[in-house]
């Protein structure tokens, strides 16, 4: 077991590299090497019980990736995942593995493309409960799923649907009742909301915060919105082409953003109040991940960046109560 204070979810130096290399004939034929994308590049943080750590980022930034080796759907190529004092990837290759992955779900971005569309509501819901072994008898699993069902605002009436009968943030709600069947303790949530309304979106982000205080649940947020973001976190990780370049807690980080980046995103927020006042672009694209710049990934899009920049890569480091990687922030340039 955990000793006390340790937090329940530990990401130590998570890497994840995809071999996108062409056919080895064509390699051979064409004298090209192999290439390898590094989706995520050594990425750490820990999540305390009972809180949201939000990750965000532009598109393409491996948050996505992030949250599908949280929950074993890929085995990382370094570092380790520890959950609950417990070795995750070692468990989830062992017979114990469906135990652990019944304490670790995940909601999906898209409720149009993550319900099976030939299914009912109630065999949705219903499938964790049998495939975990935990609800065997038919009258208890149609109670057990009509309770999910009400838990996030919707009917018992409802099992008997199927999901195109259902609005986005309808199936969505879904989706969240089909990942607390088993009862788990920390959910992993990949935009969850981003392909909502926004008015939609807002009544999912309530039902989450509801469970979560009711539930002792813990989350770890994927969003780009950082409105959302604003919302509902405890914690920021901002990520870019990889890696964390800032983490801090949701106050620092709105009321202070230190790193050019984390700025860069705040700046491009239209504000209520500063209706006279020209927003500042995002400069720049994400630079091609199968060939990043050297030394900082983003110093072809900072003011600051100088030769040091350019050549070193920058380490997350603590200063002044947040971790952050940046050479401009560690030398005083900013």
């Amino acid at each position: 077991m955990k000793p006390d204070g340790q937090a329940l979810v530990q990401a130590k130096d998570l890497a994840m590299v995809f071999d996108v290399s062409a056919p080895w004939l064509n390699r051979v034929l064409e004298r090209k090497p192999r290439t390898l994308l590094h989706a995520v590049d050594g990425v750490s943080f820990d999540i305390q019980k009972g809180k949201t750590l939000a990750l965000v980022g532009e598109s393409g930034c491996g948050k996505s990736t992030v949250a599908k080796l949280l929950v074993g759907l890929y085995e990382p190529t370094r570092g380790h995942l520890t959950f609950d004092g417990l070795d995750a990837h070692a468990i989830f290759k062992t017979p114990d593995g469906l135990k652990l992955r019944s304490r670790i779900q995940m909601i999906f971005q898209d409720p149009y493309a993550s319900l099976n569309p030939r299914w009912r509501v109630e065999a949705i819901v219903g499938e964790p409960l049998t495939e975990h072994g935990l609800v065997t008898d038919p009258a208890a699993l149609k109670e057990r799923v009509a309770q999910l069902l009400t838990s996030v605002g919707l009917s018992a009436l409802d099992m008997v649907k199927y999901p195109h009968q259902f609005s986005g943030g309808q199936r969505q709600r879904i989706s969240i009742a089909r990942a607390l069947a088993t009862n788990p303790e920390f959910l992993v949530c990949d935009e969850p909301t981003s392909a909502l309304d926004v008015s939609v979106q807002a009544q999912v982000l309530n039902i989450m915060k509801d469970l979560q205080r009711n539930l002792g649940l813990t989350y770890l947020f994927i969003s780009h919105n950082l409105a959302v973001v604003r919302h509902v976190s405890d914690d920021v990780g901002v990520m870019y082409l990889g890696r964390l370049v800032e983490l801090a807690d949701k106050q620092s980080l709105f009321s202070n953003p230190r790193h050019p980046y984390t700025r860069m995103l705040l700046d491009a927020i239209p504000k209520m109040h500063d209706t006279g006042q020209a927003r500042t672009p995002v400069l720049g694209e994400v630079p091609n991940p199968l060939n990043p710049p050297t030394g900082c990934a983003f110093h072809p899009r900072c003011m600051h960046a100088n030769q040091r920049c350019r050549e070193v890569r920058p380490e997350l480091h603590q200063i002044q109560g947040i971790k952050i990687a940046c050479h401009a922030v560690e030398e005083g340039r900013i």
